[in-house]
């Protein structure tokens, strides 16, 4: 069986486009990891642990409720929670790994497919600067290689977005067949007035080998503290520029779920 783990190297593009327009590029790699396969690359790899420090490494506490139970269970247990009722079977996490041992997410994504290996649903991880997470589990049709998603926001991420939003989701998933090396991840909020803030994210398969990893930690390093960085500078430019900010509504004291359908 052909390992499905990978890099994805590419860039990141925010647009603002009201009350006053903005807009942003920066590069950026990320992390496939089939949960299965965690314990083949901690063996494999020298430059990348499971649960270990290392120059990169991957940490289950870093996801989801933070606890140190195995991720692929609690994936299992929040699909049967919210009623999806297939049996399954790959788990894919796309992710920034950490890097000598400091974490930031802004968005995880965790792929979940079937026994037959369809594309079932996706969970959309999202975690802010406040320490918070929480996360969209939306079905997916297996028969789309463009998968499309709504759900209303009910995580505060910004305090320059209001919480009376909608997204949009679309991810064309990561793929190792010959031809479908793209990655695609985009996300818009809109309000009544229509669009507000669209995120792409735009990327191409790499293999996950220590020579590769050697390579991204010289062309991006730090790459988890730069976008952190990146994060709390932005925000500063906005409120120079004196875009609304909105108050958070209330904290959450533990990661939340929202089901979409």
């Amino acid at each position: 069986m052909n390992p499905q783990s990978a890099l994805y190297v590419g860039q990141v593009m925010h647009r603002r486009t009201r009350p006053r327009r903005h807009h942003l590029r920066y590069r950026l790699f990320s992390l496939l990891v089939d949960l299965d396969e965690l314990p083949a690359l901690d063996a494999r790899l020298r430059l990348f642990s499971h649960n270990r420090f290392n120059l990169f490494s991957l940490h289950d506490r870093d996801h989801g409720d933070r606890s140190a139970t195995p991720l692929r269970p609690r994936i299992e247990a929040m699909l049967r929670e919210y009623g999806f009722d297939f049996r399954p079977g790959p788990i894919r996490l796309l992710t920034m790994p950490r890097i000598l041992g400091y974490a930031f997410n802004p968005l995880s994504l965790f792929f979940c497919h079937d026994g037959d290996g369809r594309l079932r649903a996706i969970a959309w991880e999202v975690s802010n600067t406040f320490g918070e997470r929480h996360t969209y589990l939306l079905a997916t049709d297996p028969a789309r290689a463009d998968i499309r998603q709504r759900c209303v926001k009910t995580f505060h991420v910004s305090p320059f977005l209001p919480m009376t939003l909608s997204y949009g989701f679309r991810v064309r998933p990561p793929s190792a067949a010959p031809g479908q090396e793209a990655l695609v991840v985009a996300i818009t909020a809109a309000d009544a007035q229509g669009e507000l803030l669209t995120a792409v994210q735009t990327a191409r398969r790499a293999p996950l080998s220590d020579r590769m990893l050697a390579r991204l930690f010289v062309t991006h390093p730090l790459l988890t503290a730069k976008v952190s960085a990146a994060i709390l500078w932005e925000a500063l430019h906005l409120w120079r520029r004196r875009i609304p900010v909105h108050p958070h509504p209330r904290p959450e004291r533990q990661p939340g779920v929202t089901a979409c359908t």
